[in-house]
């Protein structure tokens, strides 16, 4: 037998051996996975949530633990959670307008409780002599921003989630530039993944560039460029600051309501959003926001200009608590605050939720006030932007329904993307959060809870608008929508618990 056929011989049967070991070697790592996997999944995770991962893991053992360790933990990194305690500690020290709180023969007696939960979540706390300003309409509320930033004079902070240069916003931007040229400092951030997927982010960011404004990209994805982090982690919130006199905040990105995208063109879709205005000691609270994610993207902590915190001269001033929530907390800070308030409504409860995928704390909340005689409304939107979001909606209003929840889908092709809730005729909340599960684990949003009849009164009035362009959604239709239909919902409905 010569050399050659020797090598060909002990090629084959090493072939052969490690035919036999390979499957071997799998099954008992695929066995060692599994097992791990019931050690770790469940640790400090929602059953439901526990439950999807351990399924995904059991049926594909090697895919679903290389999909868990990518999205498996909504904790951002040690470092970036010690900053946001760092800020919390700045904010406590620095507060202003806690005396100009007003308690009156209108302060719920479950109020203070509701407060104080907000104050050990966030840290911020309830101020007075505040007031703030609805703004309804999107171009209306563009020119509002615009103006502010026109008459800034010594600085501006802007803050979206997308943030785009075109056709609706070019004023805007003019201003922003203007400013910098009369010696304004700018600064800016906008979530890096949602702006850059925008048709108009890389042209914004390029003119950005080009004009020496300074920017930073909040939560970038960079894997290669060690900014490594669970990828659909973002930072949801929309916030313009000027001069620490002015803030703006609410639902409305800095963008076209078509938002430019071609399908969204060739469908009619614009987008219906809430901003407001505030001025008064609540605007240092929405700087804080500003303030926290500038810290944690740059690593400089910019000194608030207290002196710059200015009371509204008025007998009917309102109080206002920012509450920010997101990853850098430890609690679910607008989970806890919303559910809280369900169960505190006594008469009436009107929510405004484009994207309403509660958890089981939240459903239950809701229905149990409906169920013990709360008149409940949910406006929610007629046609959708998002399928498997919409569609996951979809699957919960046959409880609502039945629970005695009235739900009103605004008219297509209008998507309503305002976000707030009123409770009763004293307490408001209005700001970046939905009311689903990326809102309460996976984004940074921050929402503003407001005291005061008379806001009360003007928000209610936008919901009055809103019913004008709205139709019930009544239970014995829901119940004949084709078999489809409910199979696409349920299915959907699936992946809410995958946080």
């Amino acid at each position: 037998m010569g050399r050659k056929s020797v090598k060909e011989g002990l090629a084959r049967l090493s072939r052969h051996k490690l035919f036999k070991v390979v499957p071997i070697v799998v099954l008992i790592a695929e066995i060692v996975i599994r097992i791990g996997a019931v050690i770790v999944v469940p640790r400090n995770r929602r059953p439901t949530a526990a439950m999807a991962w351990l399924m995904a893991i059991f049926v594909a053992p090697i895919p679903g633990t290389l999909f868990f360790s990518l999205f498996g933990t909504t904790k951002l990194p040690k470092a970036r959670r010690d900053k946001q305690q760092e800020i919390n500690n700045f904010i406590l020290e620095t507060t202003e307008g806690l005396d100009l709180v007003s308690k009156n023969e209108t302060w719920p007696e479950w109020f203070s409780s509701v407060v104080e939960l907000n104050r050990t979540l966030g840290a911020m706390p309830l101020v007075g002599g505040n007031d703030v300003k609805l703004l309804p309409d999107y171009t209306e509320s563009i020119a509002a921003m615009t103006a502010a930033v026109e008459a800034a004079e010594k600085y501006v902070h802007v803050e979206f989630y997308i943030l785009s240069r075109d056709a609706t916003t070019m004023p805007f931007f003019d201003a922003l530039l203007a400013a910098q040229k009369r010696g304004v400092t700018v600064r800016v951030l906008y979530d890096h993944i949602s702006t850059i997927r925008s048709p108009k982010g890389r042209a914004t960011r390029r003119w950005l560039r080009a004009n020496d404004i300074d920017f930073w990209e909040m939560l970038p994805f960079y894997p290669f460029r060690s900014s490594w982090r669970r990828p659909d982690l973002r930072n949801h919130r929309k916030v313009l600051v000027i001069d620490g006199l002015v803030g703006f905040m609410g639902s409305q990105n800095m963008v076209d309501p078509s938002y430019n995208k071609r399908s969204n063109i060739r469908q009619g879709l614009r987008w219906k959003d809430l901003m407001v205005k505030i001025e008064g000691p609540t605007v240092a609270g929405v700087n804080a926001i500003f303030i926290t994610d500038w810290y944690s993207e740059t690593d400089e902590l910019l000194t608030r200009e207290t002196e710059s915190i200015r009371v509204v001269e008025s007998s009917d001033t309102l109080d206002c608590q920012i509450v920010p929530s997101g990853p850098g907390f430890e609690g679910e800070n607008n989970l806890r605050l919303f559910n809280a308030l369900l169960y505190a409504a006594q008469q009436r409860l009107v929510i405004v939720s484009p994207y309403f995928v509660p958890d089981d704390s939240m459903l239950y909340a809701i229905t149990t006030a409906a169920e013990r005689g709360v008149d409940v409304h949910l406006f929610a939107c007629e046609v959708a932007d998002q399928a498997v979001v919409y569609h996951a909606q979809r699957s919960y209003y046959e409880a609502l329904l039945r629970a005695g929840v009235r739900i009103f889908l605004y008219e297509k092709p209008v998507v309503l993307h305002a976000k707030h809730f009123t409770i009763d005729d004293e307490v408001a909340v209005i700001g970046s959060s939905n009311m689903d599960m990326r809102s309460f684990s996976l984004n940074f949003e921050v929402s503003l809870l407001v005291r005061g009849r008379r806001f009360v009164d003007a928000l209610r009035k936008v919901e009055e608008d809103y019913l004008l362009h709205s139709r019930e959604l009544l239970l014995e239709d829901w119940l004949q929508r084709p078999v489809r239909s409910q199979l696409l919902d349920n299915v959907s409905r699936l992946t809410a618990a995958v946080q």
